[in-house]
């Protein structure tokens, strides 16, 4: 089968060995590998990021979009989780009364931040 180095495939694709690579990495296109591990790209692998391109452009996405959805095409749980979290609605805790919610929110974050290691405040964001 006749196929592309990857720098043969930059020049016809339009896009660079690195982002070659980066697509890749994060799954939208495999090229195959030679017997000594050289990316080769075939008719397949060109139309893929034709289309990809074609993609992005007219849903101007990037591609960690489209791997993202990739991913929770794949992996059920993190479907289920986003699809949880887009439906639900924020409420506040039966504990926690009406006036003291916001504060209480505020408290949660700036421990999150803390236990993160980022800055709590707008004061120290600014002093950093």
């Amino acid at each position: 089968m006749d196929a592309l180095t990857i720098h043969e495939a930059a020049r016809t694709t339009g896009w660079s060995a690195r982002m070659l690579r980066y697509i890749e990495q994060i799954g939208l296109v495999e090229p195959d590998r030679s017997a000594s591990g050289y990316r080769q790209y075939g008719p397949g692998e060109l139309q893929r990021l034709r289309t990809l391109r074609e993609l992005l452009d007219e849903h101007d996405l990037g591609p960690a979009d489209v791997a993202f959805a990739l991913r929770l095409r794949r992996d059920g749980a993190l479907r289920a989780g986003v699809d949880a979290w887009l439906e639900a609605e924020p409420s506040r805790p039966e504990t926690v009364s009406a006036a003291d919610w916001l504060r209480w929110e505020q408290e949660k974050h700036a421990r999150l931040l803390g236990a993160a290691g980022a800055p709590t405040s707008t004061m120290e964001t600014t002093t950093r």
